[in-house]
């Protein structure tokens, strides 16, 4: 089922319209949700998957309550999302990167180097076409600016934003 759910998403549901479509969007993000509990290592209630989202096999995805994938979002086959995440359009989030430590052999025949998987915490509101880099945690409260690199972890309650992504202020 899982197999037949993912091949199914691949070529229909990843088109469907978003939510924000009147009349049909909620019933085809219900649909989405659906198919994605069937494909997701876990899958909230309420959980919303924006049209394009890609996420590999999604084998190893997490993901809470009213938690979203924004629209052509790419995330990797496992990432924790926790509850209550929005995410914008755009969004791109890597789990490897290329492995480049030995100067003696050429960097594209090195392969890759695997971190732990990237981790959003309760409460995080991502803006649109920001770049979360492999092995990240996202705290608990967090507002990441639209257009962000975020290479680092920040403390909770932040806001941050840039190319790489600085601390801006707190929330509290």
């Amino acid at each position: 089922m899982r197999l037949f759910s993912l091949i199914l998403y691949y070529i229909i549901l990843n088109k469907l319209p978003h939510s924000t479509v009147p009349l049909v969007g909620m019933t085809c993000e219900r649909i989405k949700e659906f198919f994605a509990k069937r494909i997701f290592l876990k899958c909230g209630k309420n959980v919303n998957i924006g049209k394009g989202a890609r996420f590999g096999d999604g084998k190893k995805i997490e993901i809470g309550d009213n938690s979203s994938l924004g629209i052509n979002c790419k995330v990797p086959s496992n990432i924790i999302i926790k509850e209550n995440v929005m995410m914008g359009p755009n969004v791109t989030i890597y789990s490897s990167n290329h492995e480049f430590s030995r100067t003696d052999i050429p960097m594209i025949e090195q392969g890759y180097r695997h971190y732990p998987p990237v981790i959003i915490n309760n409460d995080v509101w991502i803006g649109g076409q920001v770049i979360i880099m492999p092995g990240i945690t996202i705290h608990e409260g967090t507002i990441i600016a639209a257009g962000s690199v975020v290479t680092k972890i920040f403390p909770e309650f932040s806001i941050i934003g840039g190319n790489p992504a600085r601390f801006i202020k707190s929330r509290k």
